[in-house]
């Protein structure tokens, strides 16, 4: 039976039509992380290691995207530097700041990853005032650490060092030491380079609530006690900031990530990504090795099996 020429138009104009509201969809449906992403790792010193804002951007991912699995890994090594200084006397004289230099061809071979997030900074300036010298090996070990990820065809983005808080760890003129260094790195975005920033987030926010504070006759803001080791709302700044970056628009205004996400169980669902992400990086650093004195993690396979365990929990209570 032949079909009135008029009628095939309607159909062809419908499937065309129907089809660009599919691809509406999806566009307004796009990840963070493109589907071929498997692998997410995150290099780093102490504040990496400590993994807040990574447990943050797999809550994130997890409960908003529950259909990409990837996994996220964490091998950021406290003390850690990209430049391979180290101040006299670190540690009480009982060992220097490890150097990624020293380790990350094992890295790079433990983990195969789709896409790195490397952020040093912190302990580079060494908590001294500027130095061109020091400035040098930082810039020097970032171009470093660029090329080899680069000429191994894995996608690496570059993050500025969090705030360094003066008023609450001194060093009297570190802070502008690392605006120097953020500086340097986000220009390298003129090279082509991937650089999210996070620095100066972090540092509006802390000034903006300072400020407030002072009209009030009060200092207790912080993002960090210490100064250097951000809490939560200073992780969830970090954790917004790569978000934003990857085109998660929807976290600019949330507080917190949970106030990001809606899903019933979003409090359980939370602290079991965080018990995983706890087990993992332990055994992670322990496999690919380093000079740290610290406690070792479990053996990557026992490990992730426990993660395996874990995981199932976690798709039991997204579907409910």
């Amino acid at each position: 039976m032949k079909l009135d020429k008029s009628i095939v138009r309607y159909f062809k104009i419908y499937g065309l039509v129907l089809l660009g509201l599919l691809c509406i969809t999806v566009v307004s449906k796009a990840q963070p992380f493109s589907s071929d992403t498997k692998k997410v790792l995150f290099l780093g010193n102490s504040i990496t290691y400590g993994g807040q804002y990574i447990v943050d951007i797999e809550a994130y991912c997890t409960m908003n995207y529950p259909g990409q699995q990837i996994e996220f890994i964490n091998m950021g090594l406290p003390s850690e530097t990209v430049s391979g200084l180290s101040e006299p006397g670190h540690a009480d004289g009982k060992f220097p700041r490890p150097d990624l230099h020293e380790r990350l061809d094992r890295v790079m071979n433990v983990v195969k990853p789709d896409l790195v997030f490397a952020c040093y900074g912190m302990n580079d300036g060494i908590y001294m005032p500027f130095d061109q010298e020091r400035f040098e090996k930082y810039k020097a070990g970032i171009n470093w650490l660029h090329d080899k990820y680069v000429k191994a065809g894995i996608r690496i983005i570059h993050v500025t060092p969090p705030v360094f808080d003066e008023l609450r760890a001194g060093k009297k003129g570190y802070a502008g030491v690392l605006d120097r260094y953020s500086d340097w790195l986000i220009a390298q975005r003129k090279l082509g380079w991937e650089v999210a920033d996070l620095h100066y987030p972090m540092k509006k926010y802390l000034e903006a609530h300072r400020k407030v504070d002072r009209a009030m006759g009060i200092d207790g803001f912080e993002l960090a006690s210490d100064g250097v080791h951000p809490g939560a709302a200073g992780h969830w700044i970090m954790a917004k900031a790569l978000l934003l970056y990857m085109g998660e628009k929807k976290v600019a205004g949330a507080p917190g990530v949970l106030a990001a996400v809606n899903h019933p169980k979003k409090g359980e669902l939370f602290k079991l990504i965080a018990q995983k992400q706890a087990v993992m990086k332990d055994a992670w650093l322990s496999a690919a090795g380093h000079l740290r004195p610290m406690n070792a993690g479990l053996p990557l396979d026992e490990a992730k099996e426990k993660a395996v365990a874990i995981d199932k929990q976690i798709k039991v209570l997204l579907v409910q």
